[in-house]
């Protein structure tokens, strides 16, 4: 099959998402200007799993423009946007994608996707990556590598990296400077409370708000709610970031303690059970609880499933559970991804950055198949500087330029 999605009809809607968003990324529209010369992706078979809304289509489309055979999927069930994924299907690339997708189906898409026998990857939580380790080894001889969007991703590679089973390299994108430094911080900073103001209407000045972890998403979330007004509190297990949240002008406090004082908590760890039941119940009426990490595991949803003795929709992504004390915790998204699984993600100018990381670091792996080691490799620096440059270009920035009396002055010792 060429596609599995819910109605193909939906093209035309999705095909003005998709040509709205391209407006608004310079660099990938000036990659796919040079692609569609150059093809430098003839004949390479890209198999893709990254959250299936209109930024990460143009980026299938520029990878196709250059000549890659696409076979494309979702990875997460509610981000993935059925108008987005037709308009694809009717441009005539593969798609296994549709929103509200049980997990056999799920697990289905990412089988169908496979099946195109990749030579590269495009992975975001390592989905494809992992399900080829555990269930469908024959396809790793043919992977000449891939690239991880995310930071529980490189996680998982690491795990496998130090395991000894990795079977092909893989790019770090999430860890290139034209990435984490603005698509964690400010990308997630914005989208998050995007997320949060749409599927709530309710005021974030004044609130206090508890974000667990002081990583780069967290740190963009934090930020951005203390430029609305917020009260902040972190929760953080190392001490460095707990200090750098300190001197950011943020209280430190263990979530056991945080739990009681919190309005709305957003937790964006990459780690399990990060807000329990126990601490749930130590929490306010009406306290609204929202994930920013890639899986569904921060928020303990399972226990909370089992220890609400009511459960009830209050709006559209808002579910609400009722607990042993007559309390009730206001669960966004079902705990999945907040700032994608119920809006539209990160802005279209971020992403322009780090889907352009993404193509050129599919394209180093096609330059170097057979010679990169299999385990995680960094992003050139060389990548983010060209990145940034042309971007900066497209802002219209002009920046210094070091003479050759500085560049002697720096390489010198003797001075």
């Amino acid at each position: 099959m060429n596609h599995e999605v819910r109605d193909i009809s939906l093209a035309k809607s999705g095909r003005q998402k998709i040509e709205w968003v391209a407006a608004n990324m310079p660099m990938l529209s000036a990659l796919h200007r040079e692609f569609a010369e150059t093809k430098p992706f003839a004949g390479v078979k890209i198999s893709l799993s990254v959250h299936l809304e209109a930024k990460t289509a143009y980026l299938c489309e520029v990878l196709a423009a250059g000549g890659a055979s696409m076979s494309i999927t979702g990875s997460n069930v509610l981000s993935t946007q059925d108008d987005v994924a037709a308009a694809l299907a009717e441009a005539g690339l593969r798609v296994y994608a549709y929103h509200g997708a049980t997990p056999e189906e799920y697990r289905r898409h990412l089988e169908m996707t496979l099946s195109h026998r990749p030579n590269i990857i495009i992975d975001d939580g390592a989905d494809l990556v992992s399900l080829i380790h555990q269930s469908r080894p024959e396809l790793g001889s043919e992977v000449w590598g891939g690239c991880e969007e995310t930071t529980t991703g490189v996680v998982r590679l690491k795990a496998m990296e130090h395991q000894g089973i990795l079977k092909f390299p893989m790019v770090a994108v999430n860890d290139a400077k034209c990435k984490h430094l603005f698509d964690n911080r400010y990308g997630t900073g914005q989208s998050v409370w995007d997320s949060i103001m749409r599927n709530t209407n309710l005021l974030i000045a004044g609130k206090q708000v508890v974000v667990a972890g002081y990583g780069w998403c967290s740190k963009g979330i934090a930020m951005r709610a203390k430029a609305l007004g917020a009260k902040v509190i972190v929760t953080e297990i190392d001490p460095i970031c707990a200090m750098e949240a300190i001197m950011d002008g943020f209280v430190v406090l263990p979530m056991e303690e945080a739990a009681p004082l919190g309005d709305i908590f957003i937790s964006a760890t990459g780690n399990k059970k990060v807000i329990t039941v126990e601490h749930m119940l130590t929490m306010k009426d009406r306290a609204i609880l929202s994930n920013a990490g890639h899986f569904n595991v921060e928020v303990d949803m399972a226990g909370l499933e089992e220890a609400a003795v009511e459960k009830r929709e209050f709006r559209n992504n808002v579910m609400g559970y009722r607990l042993k004390n007559d309390r009730w915790m206001m669960v966004l998204a079902e705990g999945r991804l907040v700032n994608i699984a119920a809006a539209d993600g990160h802005p279209a100018e971020v992403m322009d950055l780090s889907f352009a990381v993404q193509v050129l670091s599919a394209l180093y792996i096609k330059e170097n198949k057979g010679s990169l080691e299999n385990r995680v490799i960094d992003v050139s620096a060389e990548i983010d500087d060209r990145i940034a440059r042309r971007v900066l270009g497209a802002w219209g920035v002009r920046i210094d330029t070091l003479t050759r009396e500085q560049i002697d002055y720096q390489n010198s010792w003797d001075i």
